[in-house]
């Protein structure tokens, strides 16, 4: 029995669910990333958000950029973060590796007590599901900071 012919005499209890990803062709070749300060001109329309806002950068094997996903728009002083969110597209896009990052819309780029525990909860939830976190980026009007560079310990196994 064909599949057709199968889905004609079975009533699904539960939904179906069909996922697809879209790639939006590209003319340039991309850049690889090695330093957090080539992420910048990705994450240069954050600086100047007057929320928290929450991102994915999808990454390929060769380090360079094949997607952005905003994980979460929060409040002036906060973002609600979850693993699943965060990783969600990054399966379904294939990607080899992932950078988060957010923004202060303060100006402050040092590290909050939840980002630090965000960054250690998503760096374990990766080693899990074979996505490595690279970095986690926090961006303000004045500069990006790398939370791998200050907190590499966040980041080991």
């Amino acid at each position: 029995m064909n599949t057709r012919t199968l889905k004609k005499h079975l009533k699904y209890k539960i939904p179906q669910i069909k996922l697809a990803i879209l790639r939006e062709p590209t003319s340039e070749p991309l850049p690889a990333i090695r330093t957090p300060d080539d992420l910048e001109q990705y994450l240069e329309p954050m600086k100047h958000l007057s929320e928290e806002h929450f991102v994915a950068l999808h990454l390929n094997a060769k380090n360079q950029v094949t997607g952005y996903h905003v994980v979460s728009h929060g409040t002036v002083s906060a973002s609600l973060v979850h693993p699943r969110e965060v990783f969600k597209a990054a399966v379904l896009s294939n990607a080899y590796c992932i950078v988060v990052a957010h923004n202060h819309p303060a100006g402050s780029t040092d590290p909050s007590r939840e980002d630090l525990d965000t960054t250690k909860q998503l760096v374990a939830a990766g080693k899990l599901l074979g996505i490595e976190i690279l970095d986690h980026l926090i961006v303000s009007y004045r500069r990006v900071a790398s939370i791998r560079e200050s907190h590499p310990h966040l980041f080991q196994e």
